[in-house]
């Protein structure tokens, strides 16, 4: 890992090498005059696709923090400062960074950044994160096609996998599932773990995974994907099997 702050600027990266630019690296027009612009989403705001397998080892999606709803509307990327671990970005790197090294199916992540306002009150925030190749959004796929019994069930494995290490998703939905296509079968990612961290107990994993089955819900109504009951079925059952495979030599 390489910390390090300038000015008013912390920074946090996922490799040992030194870089001469890399204070610049979550500038979208650096990577645009380096001509590393692979394509962007939309979505809260811009995500950017850069071409960076030759410096980081993988392509990266470099997001910038913004909030949503009603506040959003008056102050659209502007957070309150305590500590730098607890900012938007340097906390999702942090957890990221221990799902990838327990083995979870998660966007290795690559970079953190935070920018103090003059007077230190508010920052702003952005992350990089590994580019899932040969990916599509679940439900960008199921507009299209079904999925597999077997490919439910890897979900709901990995809902548990997350669910067994205390990690709760608070924006578990549809869309922060990733579908990528192999030689050998697809493999399912999740992603987006802004806010999210550990809980104890039980209590809260049944409403977790109710959120997500709202979301399949809704978007059968509003994207008409591919969801049935039988569905769901077969995703609890990866749950629930996932858990009773676990302790098996």
């Amino acid at each position: 890992m390489l910390e390090f702050q300038q000015d008013n600027q912390f920074f946090i990266f996922n490799f040992d090498r030194t870089f001469k630019q890399q204070h610049q690296f979550f500038d979208p027009s650096f990577w645009q005059a380096q001509q590393r612009i692979l394509g962007s989403a939309k979505g809260r705001g811009t995500t950017y696709f850069l071409a960076t397998q030759d410096w980081f080892g993988v392509n990266c999606a470099l997001r910038h923090y913004y909030r949503g709803g009603l506040w959003g509307k008056f102050n659209k990327d502007r957070y309150t400062f305590s500590t730098l671990s607890q900012t938007r970005s340097f906390a999702e790197f942090s957890l990221l960074q221990r799902l990838y090294e327990a083995g979870l199916p998660v966007p290795k992540p690559i970079g953190a950044h935070i920018k103090k306002g003059k007077i230190g009150v508010c920052y702003q925030a952005d992350i990089l994160t590994e580019k899932i190749e040969n990916a599509q959004d679940l439900t960008a796929l199921l507009q299209n096609q079904s999925l597999s019994d077997k490919t439910w069930q890897q979900i709901g494995g990995l809902i548990r996998q997350l669910h067994d290490l205390q990690i709760c998703h608070t924006d578990l939905n549809a869309h922060n599932i990733l579908v990528q296509n192999t030689e050998q079968a697809q493999k399912c990612w999740l992603l987006d773990f802004d806010k999210c961290g550990e809980k104890s107990g039980d209590f809260w994993k049944a409403e977790n995974l109710n959120r997500l089955h709202r979301s399949f819900m809704k978007e059968t109504e509003r994207m008409k994907i591919q969801f049935t009951e039988q569905n769901w079925t077969e995703l609890m059952f990866g749950y629930h099997q996932h858990f009773n495979q676990k302790d098996k030599p």
